[in-house]
């Protein structure tokens, strides 16, 4: 059975975790299949928004450590050079956005590719842990780069150092999640919409958006400034930016075409 699922929906791309009698654990062929997921996104120009979702009621328990462990020990990658990165730190890195949806564990490699993605719906129900420090090891996956950029040093060495689990309302309080629903389907219903609505807008201006924000939170204020306006004018001249001009003058919505 596929460790990975992909289902489109219009313009969206529905990738799920497909391991759910192991917890949704990480072995080498789940990490291969999810590149190749987001590499299938990455380069079709039709797939306009990423929705990661889970089967089964856990998210991910972590990574499978008695298959990753040796292989990342003997100097393997997570992931090949030549596949989008998930977790966005080394080889090709998608331009797209990427919508999570989270319930049950959540653990290790989990809340790494939530750091990675662009907005996190959690059910109340999820359990959060980066309990590598428990395990031994330190987090390999980007945990140590961007949590404490995205929660502040405190909130992150609270539970980067410990290994603490913490629940959904404490990952909402430090802004590990943006939004929080009652069970797992409310939870994957409101991600499905959050992804259908960002589908729905101008791609080249989403993309263009995320770039340069992206540039900004990872080489500073004046690298993205740098860019911006630049990047706008050329947004100007598209066919899509004279679509949306002529939708809002005609008082109706817009068709856009990512051209």
């Amino acid at each position: 059975m596929d460790r990975i699922t992909v289902e489109r929906s219009d313009h969206v791309l529905k990738i799920g975790l497909n391991r759910a009698d192991k917890y949704n654990a990480f072995d080498r062929q789940m990490l291969a299949e999810l590149a190749e997921a987001y590499t299938q996104y990455e380069d079709d120009d039709e797939l306009w928004c990423a929705l990661l979702f889970a089967h089964g009621p856990n998210f991910t328990a972590g990574l499978d450590l008695g298959d990753v462990g040796p292989a990342v020990a003997a100097g393997e990658n997570l992931f090949s050079d030549d596949k989008v990165d998930p977790l966005g730190l080394f080889g090709r890195r998608r331009s797209k956005p990427v919508v999570q949806v989270v319930y049950g564990h959540c653990l290790t490699i989990g809340m790494e590719l939530a750091m990675a993605s662009d907005i996190v719906v959690a059910g109340n129900d999820t359990k959060f842990g980066q309990i590598e420090v428990c395990r031994g090891i330190m987090p390999f996956g980007g945990a140590t780069l961007r949590f404490h950029q995205q929660c502040g040093w405190g909130n992150a060495m609270r539970y980067l150092l410990t290994g603490d689990r913490f629940d959904a309302a404490e990952a909402y309080r430090i802004g590990f999640v943006q939004e929080l629903a009652e069970h797992r389907d409310d939870a994957l219903d409101r991600a499905t919409q959050l992804a259908t609505t960002i589908a729905k807008q101008a791609p080249l201006a989403v993309q263009a958006s995320l770039k340069n924000a992206r540039t900004a939170a990872e080489d500073g204020f004046d690298a993205g400034l740098a860019n911006m306006m630049n990047d706008a004018r050329e947004l100007m001249n598209s066919e899509d930016a004279r679509e949306g001009m002529m939708s809002f003058l005609e008082r109706r919505d817009a068709v856009f075409k990512g051209r």
